[in-house]
Order: C-alpha cells, then sequence, then structure tokens
C-alpha cells in the first residue's frame, strides 16, 4: 500500500508539473520559436539524465528491439507531436481553454487502456474518470476564461486534441515496455529520441534566429522546461505509471489541466472563479475515489507484467 501512495503522489507531482507546461510553453515561444526551443529543452535534459544515468546506474540497461520500437513511439508521440501541438496550440487559444479538450485525456487513457491493454474498467475507477472529466470541464466550459474570443481558438484547440492523444499514448505505452528498465532510463532514450526528432527542425529555424532577441526570463523558461518538464517529470510519471493500471495512471493526468487553470490565472491573470473552484473539487474526488478502493498487492505479477 506504501508503494501504490508514493506511486500516487509521482503520478500527480508529474502532471502539475506538465501542466505548468502549457503556461511556461504559452511565455516561452512568444520570443522563442517551437521547434528551436524544444530541441534546447530536450538537448539540456539529455545531457542531464545522460549524467545521471552513468553516475548513478553505469550505463545503458540492455533493451530488446522491442523496448527500442515501443520507447521511439513514445517519444515520437508524447513527446514530439505533444510538444509541437501544446506549444502551438496555446498561441491560439487561453492556457485556460486549453483545458477544455487536455480535461479529456483521463477517458482517452481509459477506454484506450480497455481496448489496447485489455484492461478491466472498474466501477470506481470509471466513477472517477467521470467526476475528473465533469470536473475540469465546468472549471473551462463555464469559467470566464472560454469566453474570451481569442482569434483561431478552433484551430488552437485542433492542435491540443492532437496532444490529447499523444499524452494518452505516452501513457498506455509505458505499460509494454520490460520490467526491468528503471525510470531514469527510460525518460534518458526518451529524452535522447525527443532531442533527435527536433535536431533538424531546430537548426533551420536557428539559422535564420536572431539569438540576442530573447531575454535571460525568456531563456530561463527553456531551462525550465529541460530540467522539471522533462527530466523531473518523465522520472516521476514513469516511477508511478508502472504500479498501478493505465486506467488509474489516467486519473492523475486530469491534475494536468487543474494545474494549468489555476497557473493561468496567477501568471497569466487570466480569471479564476468560483466554478473553478467547484471544478477542482469535482477531480480531487475523482482521484480520491479512484484510489481509495480494496488492498491491492505491492507489485503485479511476473506473468501479468508480460502480458502487459
Amino acid at each position: 500500500m506504501q508503494k501504490q501512495l508514493g506511486a500516487y503522489v509521482s503520478l500527480a507531482t508529474a502532471m502539475a508539473i506538465v501542466g505548468s507546461s502549457v503556461v511556461v510553453g504559452k511565455l516561452m515561444v512568444e520570443r522563442i520559436p517551437v521547434f528551436l526551443s524544444s530541441g534546447l529543452r530536450f538537448l539540456l535534459a539529455a545531457i542531464v539524465l545522460l549524467t545521471l544515468l552513468f553516475y548513478i546506474e553505469k550505463g545503458f540497461p540492455a533493451l530488446t528491439k522491442k523496448d527500442v520500437f515501443v520507447l521511439l513511439v513514445q517519444s515520437f508521440t508524447g513527446v514530439f507531436l505533444f510538444s509541437i501541438c501544446l506549444l502551438y496550440g496555446v498561441q491560439y487559444t487561453t492556457g485556460t481553454e486549453s483545458g477544455i479538450l487536455t480535461s479529456t485525456t483521463p477517458m482517452v487513457i481509459g477506454i484506450l487502456s480497455f481496448f489496447l491493454l485489455r484492461e478491466k474498467i472498474e466501477k470506481k475507477t470509471l466513477i472517477g474518470i467521470m467526476l475528473a472529466v465533469c470536473g475540469v470541464l465546468a472549471i473551462n466550459l463555464f469559467g470566464a476564461g472560454s469566453q474570451d474570443g481569442t482569434p483561431h481558438a478552433l484551430f488552437g484547440n485542433m492542435l491540443i486534441i492532437a496532444a490529447v492523444i499523444g499524452e494518452a499514448l505516452f501513457t498506455l505505452l509505458a505499460k509494454l515496455l520490460s520490467p526491468h528498465i528503471s525510470a531514469l532510463a527510460i525518460s534518458t532514450v526518451v529524452s535522447l529520441f525527443g532531442f533527435l526528432f527536433f535536431l533538424p527542425f531546430s537548426l533551420f529555424e536557428a539559422s535564420s534566429f536572431d539569438f540576442s532577441v530573447p531575454t535571460v526570463l525568456d531563456w530561463s523558461y527553456v531551462l525550465y522546461y529541460a530540467l522539471f518538464v522533462t527530466v523531473l517529470a518523465f522520472y516521476l510519471w514513469y516511477s508511478g505509471v508502472r504500479k498501478v493500471p493505465a486506467g488509474v495512471s489516467g486519473i492523475f493526468t486530469s491534475v494536468l489541466p487543474v494545474s494549468a487553470v489555476i497557473l493561468s490565472g496567477v501568471i497569466l491573470k487570466e480569471p479564476f472563479e468560483l466554478v473553478h473552484l467547484i471544478g477542482i473539487a469535482c477531480v480531487i474526488s475523482g482521484v480520491f475515489v479512484t484510489v481509495i478502493k480494496k488492498k491491492q498487492p505491492d507489485t503485479y505479477p511476473a506473468s501479468e507484467e508480460k502480458t502487459l
């Protein structure tokens, strides 16, 4: 039970950090292009993670062809496409409005885990999904932030939809990796692949970019993205997602839009009203209903892990 609780804390913290990326990303891409900032982010993250991996684990673990393929697809969907769609999407919509679509992530993960991983959706998990989705939909659909009339908001929301799909696949694919691969090793490989995906586009944008334009504060957003959103959030997410069913881990992605809404109000000065508090209460209730249930074993049997 203690290990399960630790997994829940890791998952919630990871998604809170990823939620902050909506706000930080919106500020970052005002001065630094999407591909260039993302390339620099993953370069810095890869350097830090490689250093930690060789210091702590003395190098890469043995990876099967399946592991490499899964990590490659994870990086493409949950890192490359997610980053592009999110960072371009927030340029056309507000941080609060983006939560309208990111709120569907728990439901997407729950449904896909049923069809792709054949995981049974328990009644409490289903109730938790519905509470979480209702909560974040209330925050965004009825909040003042959804009434700004931002130009091209539909296009921005379509990009957020793509980001949601990438985030859902990122979560589900983690269940297919060999159990002997550590969270640190997975985070390192995914970041390396992410850097390689962004490299050619980053070099193209860098060739015509005036590096004297961004301020120290602008570059600090890139550093935050690298150290917190990439290194810390990836590590925490992988540490937790391997210990719980995909449907349960999907519930914790509802923390992402809640974090984004709160920080949008605090940092971007977007409206924060009573409906937001009601919505957040629904999300917290959804998480509570999901994790408070009958006692489960600390780890899954080896045979079950292999089938995932």
